[in-house]
């Protein structure tokens, strides 16, 4: 049937996650064709139906899309690769940025006091 999801209950969270993000760019979307529909002074049915009109066609186009065979088999091997990932503990986290942030100080550091020393010996010799 055209309506029926593919394989239902395997990808769940990965196929409603895609369809939520879809759907909030097609909102967004929608919402500025309503202000540019808005700002062109027409009627009120015109202006507040077209977006409503194609929000609703876009948001059947996203249904079909996580459901495709190709598409749905995609997420939910997705979410299963994503269920064997060894994530980091928050210690490991934090000690990471930590020295990231301190390589970023460092390197800056050593890239302006360069830039400083090759200001100085530029200047003296342009005199």
């Amino acid at each position: 049937m055209a309506l029926d999801i593919y394989k239902r209950g395997q990808g769940k969270y990965t196929r409603l996650a895609t369809a939520f993000g879809g759907l909030i760019i097609v909102g967004s979307g929608c919402m500025q064709l309503y202000k540019k529909l808005d700002a062109l002074d027409l009627s009120m049915w015109f202006e507040t139906m077209t977006p409503v009109v194609v929000f609703c066609v876009l948001g059947v186009l996203v249904f079909f899309l996580v459901n495709k065979i190709t598409v749905a088999d995609f997420l939910i091997s997705a979410e299963g690769e994503m269920k064997k990932v060894s994530w980091s503990s928050r210690k490991e986290i934090m000690v990471s940025t930590f020295i990231v942030i301190m390589f970023v100080i460092m390197m800056a550091l050593l890239l302006g006091s360069a830039d400083f020393v090759f200001l100085c010996f530029f200047q003296w010799l342009l005199g």
